[in-house]
């Protein structure tokens, strides 16, 4: 069986394209990356220990950041950012575990420098009904000052998937919730047939975002970074 291609994503940086595979080796020696870590370790303030993060969706894994994360900020901070860029649908309960669903929950309070080291990775879970997992594992760590005021950068995301119409193959850009919910059906979409489309149950179709809850509970984006 042929293997599936992998994702592609592009550094905030230069815009680089790469695999989701590739990104990491292209970050740790980005042009542009490097001259904003310079300009900022430039400036006054002290040196902390910077943690480089790999989320992505525990399911398909097409859905994926690079996350550069203050280690002093709690992982309350973590699942802030991504209930904003991913999750956010209806104010759901979440935690962080070691070990999968059903391991050991972890304290989102606790501070990140703590809990993550290089090759371990934890799993967030958001929604314990409808649950999206996230798995977030550590890439790098670095010694230096933040290159932003805010605890989270984003490195890198993944491009938006394609996706094919389920009516005519076209390229989509909408999603019958009504079909992924009550008929197990993946629901995309492409302009002419969302107009045609027979389920309202749901509402009419909704654009597909750069998220991994499309379809899921009552999420419908916009999937935009926070800061």
């Amino acid at each position: 069986m042929p293997r599936r291609p992998q994702s592609k994503g592009c550094c905030t940086y230069c815009g680089f394209e790469a695999a989701k595979s590739g990104m990491s080796k292209h970050l740790a020696a980005c042009p542009q990356r490097r001259a904003v870590i310079e300009e900022a370790n430039g400036k006054k303030g002290e040196s902390q220990t910077l943690l480089h993060l790999r989320a992505q969706d525990n399911y398909g894994g097409d859905y994926w950041l690079d996350l550069e994360m203050r280690g002093n900020s709690a992982l309350s901070t973590l699942d802030h950012y991504l209930r904003a860029i991913w999750l956010e649908c209806c104010g759901h309960l979440s935690e962080f575990s070691m070990g999968g669903r059903y391991g050991e929950e972890i304290s989102q309070a606790r501070k990140a420098k703590a809990v993550f080291t290089v090759g371990e990775s934890l799993v967030h879970l958001y929604d314990f009904g409808t649950t999206s997992e996230t798995l977030i594992k550590v890439v790098g760590t670095r010694e230096g000052k933040p290159t932003t005021k805010h605890p989270m950068a984003l490195m890198a995301r993944n491009r938006m998937p394609e996706a094919a119409c389920i009516e005519c193959g076209k390229p989509a850009a909408w999603l019958c919730r009504e079909c992924v919910i009550e008929h197990d059906v993946r629901g995309v979409l492409c302009d002419e047939h969302a107009k045609t489309h027979p389920h309202h149950d749901y509402g009419e179709p909704i654009p597909l975002c750069n998220s991994p809850r499309m379809g899921m509970c009552g999420y419908d984006g916009p999937a935009e970074p926070p800061y």
